[in-house]
C-alpha cells in the first residue's frame, strides 16, 4: 500500500504542479493537547505517551498520522515521496504527507483527529455501522483504542469481542473483559473468532497492513478501518474508512 501511495503522490503532485517547484513538507511530532484535545477520559495512547501525532503541512493543506517513533523534519514533497520507508519514522512523515497531499488535492477533507469527547462518539456510531449488518456478530478489533474497545463490548459482549495490539506493556492486559493478543501471534486467533474486523490505519505506519489484509482476504473476512492515519490510503483503495469526528483539513485545531 505504501508503495501505491508513493506512486499516487508521484502522480497527483505532478498532475497538482507540486513537484515541479520546491514546496516545502515540515512535519512535526504534535503535543497530546493539539492532538486530541482534553477529552474526559484519559487512557487513549496519545495521552498515556504510547504514541504520538505528526501533522504534514503542504501549501496550506494538513495531514496527520499516529506513530510511535514521531519526527520533525522539514523537506520538499519531492524528498518525502522519493526517500527510504524502512522504519516507522520515515514512515510516519510519508503518511501524514500523504494525507496532506489528498487533502490538498480535493481527495479527502477530513485529516485531522477529532478532539475532546468526539472519539467516544466516534466509537458508538462505528458501533452503530457495523450493528446495520444483522450477520455481525463478532467483531475484532487491530490496535487497542480505549472508546472503540468500550463501546464493542458493551454492544456485543466481551466474549465476542476479539482484541490484539502491538505494544509489550498492553498484551496480555484485560480491558473491559478482554485480554489484549500479541497483534503478530494473535492475528489468525482474532481472524478465526471474527465476523467483521476493525483495523487501525497505524498499520500503514507500523508495516503490518499488508499482511494483515491479505490473511483476512484468506479467512474471508471483511476489514474495515479506521482513524485519520489511513486517510489517504482509504481513498485511494477503496477501502472502508469509519472515522465519523475527524475534522477538515481546514480546522485551525494546532497551534
Amino acid at each position: 500500500m505504501l508503495e501505491r501511495l508513493r506512486t499516487w503522490m508521484r502522480e497527483e503532485s505532478a498532475r497538482a504542479g507540486l513537484r515541479g517547484r520546491r514546496v516545502t513538507v515540515s512535519a512535526r511530532g504534535l503535543r497530546p493537547e493539539e492532538a486530541i484535545g482534553t477529552p474526559t477520559r484519559r487512557d487513549y495512547p496519545l495521552l498515556t505517551g504510547k504514541e504520538r501525532m505528526v501533522e504534514a503541512l503542504l501549501d496550506g493543506a494538513r495531514g496527520q498520522a499516529f506513530t510511535d517513533a514521531p519526527r520533525e523534519v522539514t523537506a520538499t514533497l519531492e524528498e518525502i515521496i522519493e526517500g527510504p520507508l524502512s522504519d516507522n519514522r520515515a514512515r510516519g512523515v510519508f503518511v501524514a504527507a500523504a494525507n496532506a497531499l489528498a487533502a490538498r488535492t480535493g481527495q479527502v477533507r477530513d485529516t485531522l483527529h477529532c478532539r475532546d469527547d468526539e472519539p467516544e462518539d466516534c466509537a458508538r456510531r462505528i458501533v452503530a455501522a457495523l450493528q446495520q449488518d444483522p450477520a455481525t456478530a463478532r467483531v475484532g478489533l487491530i490496535g487497542m483504542n480505549p472508546a472503540i474497545a468500550e463501546a464493542l463490548v458493551g454492544a456485543f459482549g466481551a466474549g465476542n469481542v476479539t482484541i490484539t495490539d502491538r505494544a509489550p506493556d498492553v498484551v496480555g492486559t484485560e480491558h473491559f473483559g478482554v485480554e489484549i493478543l500479541d497483534g503478530d501471534r494473535g492475528l489468525d486467533t482474532l481472524l478465526a473468532a471474527s465476523d467483521v474486523v476493525l483495523m487501525t490505519g497505524t498499520t500503514l505506519v507500523n508495516g503490518t497492513w499488508g499482511g494483515i489484509l491479505m490473511r483476512a482476504e484468506a479467512a474471508g473476512v471483511p476489514v474495515h478501518v479506521f482513524g485519520v492515519t489511513a486517510a489517504a490510503a482509504c481513498a485511494l483503495s477503496g477501502r472502508p474508512r469509519l472515522c465519523f469526528c475527524a475534522h477538515p483539513f481546514e480546522d485551525s485545531l494546532s497551534t
